[in-house]
C-alpha cells in the first residue's frame, strides 16, 4: 500500500471516528499491517494518529464548549486506576478467552447504543451522591451511584483487554452520566488524546517510529478530526449514536475474527 492510499484511509477513519467519539486504534493498527509495517510500528503509527485526530478535534470541542473538564477528570481517573488492577490480574487469563471477552463488551456497548435513552438535562436533582455538572448554560446532575461502578468496571475491562477504553467511554457518559451525545463525544476526545499520546511516548522512548511514513498520514489524520468535529456539531445526536453502533459492532466482529483465528 501506498502513503497516499494510506493517508487517505487515514482520513476516512478520522472523520468517522471523531464522530463516533472512538479513538479507532483498532482500524488504525489493522491499516498499518495491511500495509506492510510490523506490528511494533504498526502500534506506535496507531497511537499517534489518534492522538494526532482527537487533539485536532478536541480544539473544534472545545471552541464550541462541548467538552465537560471535570467529567474527562473523573472519568480518566477511575478508569486509569482500574485499568492498573486489570493488566495485573489480566495474567491470570488466556489470551483467546480476553479477546472473547472484549468482543462481547463491544456488541453490548454498541448494542446499547442503538436503544433510544433519554439524555438528562437541566438540574432536575439534589441530594449527596448528585454531582451537578455545567456546560455553557446547559447544567447536568450525575448519580454517582451509577456512574462510579460503571466507571470502574470500565476501566478494569480496558486494562484487562489492553485498550484505551474508547470504546466504552461514550456508552458510560451517556447511559450512566447522563450527558447529551454531542457533549460526551466532545469529552471523549480529551481522554483518547491524553491515552494514546502516552501511549505512544512509551514506543518513541524505545525506538519505534517511522516518520518519513507517520507525518504524512498524521496530516491525514488532523484534517479528518477537524472535519470529523465540525461534523459532529451539525449531525444529529440520534445519527451520531448509530455511528458510534455501526462501528463498534464492526470493531466486534474484526476481534471475534482474529480470536477465532488463533484457536
Amino acid at each position: 500500500m501506498s502513503a497516499g492510499w494510506a493517508a487517505a484511509a487515514v482520513f476516512a477513519i478520522a472523520v468517522v471516528m471523531t464522530m463516533a467519539g472512538r479513538g479507532g486504534g483498532n482500524y488504525y493498527v489493522l491499516l498499518q499491517i495491511l500495509a506492510g509495517t510490523s506490528m511494533h510500528v504498526a502500534a506506535s503509527t496507531g497511537q499517534f494518529l489518534m492522538a494526532a485526530t482527537s487533539l485536532a478535534a478536541m480544539i473544534i470541542f472545545q471552541r464550541k464548549r462541548v467538552v465537560a473538564w471535570r467529567m474527562a477528570l473523573f472519568i480518566g481517573l477511575t478508569t486509569s486506576v482500574m485499568a492498573f488492577v486489570g493488566g495485573f490480574v489480566a495474567h491470570g487469563v488466556d489470551g483467546r478467552t480476553l479477546k472473547m471477552v472484549f468482543a462481547v463488551l463491544l456488541v453490548f456497548a454498541g448494542g446499547l447504543m442503538l436503544f433510544p435513552a433519554r439524555e438528562r438535562t437541566g438540574a432536575p436533582r439534589t441530594g449527596a451522591f448528585i454531582w451537578r455538572l455545567r456546560s455553557g448554560e446547559e447544567h447536568y446532575a450525575v448519580d454517582l451511584r451509577i456512574a462510579l461502578p460503571v466507571a470502574l468496571g470500565t476501566g478494569l475491562f480496558a486494562g484487562m483487554v489492553g485498550v484505551s477504553g474508547g470504546s466504552f467511554l461514550v456508552p458510560l457518559m451517556v447511559l450512566a452520566c447522563g450527558l447529551p451525545m454531542r457533549l460526551a463525544v466532545g469529552t471523549a476526545s480529551v481522554m483518547v488524546a491524553a491515552t494514546a499520546l502516552m501511549g505512544f511516548l512509551g514506543h518513541f522512548s524505545r525506538g519505534v517510529f517511522d516518520a518519513a511514513w507517520v507525518l504524512p498520514q498524521a496530516a491525514a489524520a488532523i484534517a479528518g478530526g477537524i472535519l470529523g468535529g465540525k461534523l459532529t456539531l451539525q449531525v444529529k445526536p440520534k445519527a451520531l449514536k448509530k455511528v458510534f453502533a455501526i462501528t463498534t459492532l464492526a470493531a466486534a466482529i474484526l476481534v471475534f475474527w482474529h480470536a477465532w483465528g488463533a484457536r
